[in-house]
């Protein structure tokens, strides 16, 4: 075979490409720069989220896609052709591409990955649900009749899965994730502070500060942003107990979808949940204290996965061994078992 099948986890915030029997080979931010006028594609991937939010008129830098779905096709076909370019060395024979999408996708918005795929270069384009991928990259066996929750919060859905017998039994997918701890730190510091600071610089507290649970130590983070009363700029400190105040509404939305999928599983397989606990995967998860956050609103053990940013691209790389088995737009592998 010339051509190498690729997996790609087409995340909101990043795009991570798995190449069968190499592994990962790319995880870029999942942005593009393009001259407005010419509407030529200047950069793609983290030359262009350099660019965010510093542009002259004539360059854009956007975000194709948005809350887990394509919102701008024509974007984010040519950024898909960008990244399979870079990392199918033959461009004679065409890749078959496996796609990883959010569990509470709609057939419009299935089709339109499936398109923008095939119009980027794969010869075949099959999905895969996020929370199945997570599950098999976590090192989970999902062929088992065991049950297993996971929940993936990546930068645009938070998605919950209750997996057994290859399949989901029962899932909820909702639009809040890093994107919304994002907006919810520009909010939080506008209201306290009177202050107004980028989406980067949102990401940096997220990152060095954000928790949802106390720290042993509250730790503090000097920021700059713009006063909204002298139109100024003003440097000022924040603290990580803000944070947990900051994160309040988009982190009690997380535990109800969480709640509700529990309510509506099996009570077989919530025995096994108890028993196996709960495997947080997606950037998201990274947030400081969110595994004891869960596990004290639950009562269940809650681990985050080893490299848990990598997990749905591990995951849907895997999935590749079953390509043969998948229909096109295959989206849940229980499938399968109807097919064979």
């Amino acid at each position: 075979m010339f051509s190498k099948d690729i997996g790609i986890d087409l995340g909101t915030a990043l795009i991570l490409v798995y190449v069968k029997g190499k592994g990962v080979v790319l995880r870029e931010p999942s942005v593009v720069a393009i001259d407005k006028n010419t509407s030529k594609l200047l950069k793609v991937g983290a030359e262009a989220q350099q660019m965010l939010g510093r542009t002259p008129g004539n360059i854009v830098a956007i975000r194709p896609l948005r809350e887990g779905v394509i919102s701008d096709y024509d974007m984010t076909e040519r950024m898909l052709r960008e990244f399979i370019h870079k990392v199918s060395s033959f461009r004679l024979f065409k890749p078959r591409v496996v796609i990883c999408v959010p569990s509470g996708i709609t057939e419009v918005e299935e089709r339109a990955v499936i398109d923008a795929g095939i119009q980027a270069g794969a010869r075949r384009v099959y999905l895969i649900e996020e929370p199945l991928a997570a599950a098999i990259g976590a090192g989970i066996d999902i062929a088992k009749p065991d049950g297993h929750m996971v929940v993936d919060i990546g930068g645009g859905t938070a998605d919950i899965a209750v997996i057994s017998l290859s399949g989901i039994v029962e899932s909820d997918s909702i639009k809040i994730a890093g994107d919304k701890f994002d907006e919810a730190i520009i909010k939080y510091v506008r209201r306290k502070h009177n202050v107004l600071i980028g989406e980067r610089t949102a990401e940096e507290l997220k990152m060095s500060i954000g928790c949802v649970f106390p720290r042993p130590e509250e730790q503090t983070m000097e920021i700059k942003g713009r006063c909204l009363m002298t139109g100024l700029p003003r440097v000022f400190t924040v603290s990580s107990s803000e944070m947990i105040e900051a994160f309040e509404e988009p982190t009690s939305r997380i535990l109800e979808a969480i709640h509700s999928v529990l309510e509506k599983t099996p009570p077989e397989l919530v025995a096994d949940i108890s028993t196996n606990g709960i495997i947080m995967t997606g950037g998201g998860s990274l947030v400081w204290g969110f595994d004891k956050l869960v596990e004290s609103h639950t009562g269940i053990e809650t681990h985050v996965a080893d490299d848990a940013i990598s997990c749905v691209a591990f995951g849907t790389g895997k999935s590749l061994e079953w390509v043969g088995d998948m229909q096109d737009g295959t989206i849940n592998l229980s499938r399968r078992k109807q097919m064979n």
